[in-house]
């Protein structure tokens, strides 16, 4: 991941199995995630989905595939994905990311580091001084959407719209693996 790389990291007190089926099931995830509009896979090829997401009323469609490694080692689960958009309203041409589950005493450590291409040349890479920050913001608010859904069992649409708060989330790995995307990533076609 480079240095402008996006980062986003919370701790779930849940198990390791119900937070990976609320982020890997399409139609869960896209009910937590402010990203996202709808997910769906693509029929006859797995691993490979659409997406639409709306912003500022615009809506935005692109496509994806991902791959996870739901058994490790140390006991932790991956889950990476390449992501594009040929939509020319998309600021965002193209880009990659993972999730990282780790679990603890407290529950699961659950980890997001993702980076992006922009389109428009100079005005697209001026828009994303002002865009990449609000795309943290938007992931960091999402954890932490889905941590009280599964802390408290009240579904994401029936939480306050203030309920959620991005500053529970830290937004800067540590030391070591936390910003070093997994391997899985490497394996995966281009979207």
């Amino acid at each position: 991941m480079s240095r402008k790389a996006l980062y986003v990291e919370t701790v779930i007190r849940t198990d390791l199995d119900t937070l990976w089926r609320h982020t890997q099931d399409p139609g869960l995830h896209e009910r937590w995630d402010l990203r996202f509009a709808r997910i769906e896979p693509v029929p006859g090829s797995p691993g490979r989905f659409r997406y639409a997401t709306k912003f500022l009323g615009i809506v935005i469609s692109g496509t994806g595939t991902h791959a996870g490694e739901s058994t490790r080692p140390d006991g932790g689960r991956t889950s990476a994905l390449r992501f594009a958009s040929a939509d020319p309203m998309s600021l965002i041409r193209s880009g990659s990311g993972y999730w990282r589950y780790t679990p603890t005493e407290d529950g699961v450590r659950f980890v997001t580091g993702f980076d992006y291409a922009t389109r428009w040349g100079v005005f697209g890479r001026f828009a994303d001084l002002l865009f990449r920050p609000l795309f943290g913001w938007m992931t960091a608010w999402s954890f932490d959407r889905l941590r009280l859904w599964l802390e408290s069992g009240v579904p994401p649409e029936e939480l306050p719209l203030l309920a959620p708060s991005a500053s529970r989330c830290s937004r800067s790995p540590r030391a070591g693996e936390d910003g070093v995307a997994p391997r899985v990533l490497d394996t995966l076609e281009q979207a």
